[in-house]
């Protein structure tokens, strides 16, 4: 059976729990493993300009060279899923594992220099990088049963300024792509090896379990599992295309390159804030109310920000910070609810399962954005993404019942 949760609805500390001696330092270590880990992530949206002049790249081929990497993490995660890696090895030394192939194959970009390689490059990225998101949370879930919410919207917080971050080398000085893929390569080694080396397990961290395919089938079955990947699967249509796009859309809107990065790592990073905000409120009520309101608030902006080209660019961007904002704020009560719902023997299996599932529809909308986009507008590519949190919101009520 599963356990039950540790606040009473998924959300409002029920008691007050004596917090673990460095539970604060292990979760700033952590966190800052996590900025840095997934800075890999989108190392090469981040240069897709430079990357379309040098290899001569056409539209779908663009969108190809970001969606690989989603797929990459998919195969990875399901891989890890399936086979219980998140349950079976420790979580730090399963992130190093993930950092060190996530760094090699990023860097490998340079020296292969050509695009058809550059997609194996990626893809293999996305695998290893399926072997750091999922260990991370797990790691954090063994320091805080009080505070849970909070402390994983830390931790979304991280991986959200961790994916802005290339965006903000780029914008800086307007790197040449090499350096920017090179120095997101090194941070990521460095992410792994930070948590690795200076971070601990937690007092309520389990032990390493053998392979069991009842553990999928278990939680499978779990309906509060099921409810909070349905809100998560909504999340996921949505948050990824977002992110991807961005920087292309902030490019019809600013004058120059440098001054759309910047927007761009505005815009995701200030998702950071957001997730500690929703977080810590889904401490005080209930977690699926709290995801509930983010979900709204994003589907609302994805069907007001694309239609703003032309608008002063200051306005535009005031509107997009707003989206950035709450489009991943809710993102960590998915995985809050998880690891209170299902056995702690599970947590990592569930947890990567609910992320494999996800980000098989970020392909889609990452593909399709551009799509409508030059069939059409700005606007109409982004409204389509509402739907996704609509349907999550929908299913962060049922759950509240």
């Amino acid at each position: 059976m599963p356990r039950p949760p540790a606040n009473d609805s998924h959300g409002g500390d029920a008691e007050a729990e004596e917090r673990p001696i460095g539970q604060r330092r292990e979760l700033r270590i952590l966190a800052l493993a996590l900025v840095l880990a997934m800075s890999t992530w989108f190392s090469t949206a981040a240069v897709l300009g430079q990357l379309t002049v040098e290899w001569s790249l056409g539209s779908a081929a663009k969108s190809w060279l970001i969606i690989v990497l989603q797929l990459g993490f998919v195969v990875g995660a399901a891989g890890s899923s399936v086979a219980n890696l998140a349950d079976r090895i420790p979580p730090r030394r399963l992130m190093l594992i993930g950092t060190t192939g996530a760094a090699i194959a990023n860097a490998a970009i340079i020296p292969l220099d050509a695009y058809g390689p550059a997609l194996g490059a990626r893809f293999m990225t996305g695998v290893f990088l399926a072997a750091v998101y999922p260990p991370a949370l797990k790691a954090m879930s063994s320091w805080y049963r009080a505070g849970r919410g909070h402390a994983l919207g830390v931790m979304i917080g991280a991986l959200t300024l961790g994916s802005a971050l290339p965006h903000l080398i780029n914008g800086i000085g307007e790197l040449d792509w090499q350096v920017v893929i090179g120095a997101t390569s090194l941070l990521t080694l460095v992410g792994g090896l930070f948590a690795e080396r200076l971070g601990s397990d937690g007092p309520y961290a389990t032990k390493a379990s053998p392979f069991d395919p009842a553990k999928l089938r278990s939680v499978i079955a779990n309906r509060e599992f099921r409810l909070a990947s349905l809100g998560y699967f909504g999340h996921m249509w949505e948050l990824y295309a977002m992110w991807a796009w961005i920087a292309a859309f902030y490019g019809d809107v600013f004058t120059n390159q440098r001054s759309a990065s910047i927007a761009a790592f505005g815009t995701i990073g200030i998702g950071a804030f957001g997730s500690v905000y929703v977080g810590a409120l889904s401490d005080r009520q209930q977690r699926s109310s709290a995801a509930e309101l983010a979900m709204r608030w994003s589907a609302l902006a994805s069907l007001v920000t694309g239609f703003l080209v032309g608008a002063p660019p200051a306005f535009v961007l005031m509107v997009g910070l707003v989206w950035g904002f709450w489009v991943v704020a809710d993102s960590a009560q998915f995985s809050t609810i998880v690891t209170e719902v299902v056995e702690p023997q599970s947590v990592g299996t569930a947890l990567t399962l609910q992320l494999a599932i996800g980000f098989v529809l970020t392909v889609l909308t990452i593909f399709l954005v551009p799509v409508v986009r030059d069939a059409s507008n700005w606007g109409f590519a982004f409204m389509m993404l509402a739907p996704g949190p609509i349907v999550g919101a929908f299913a962060m009520r049922a759950s509240a019942t």
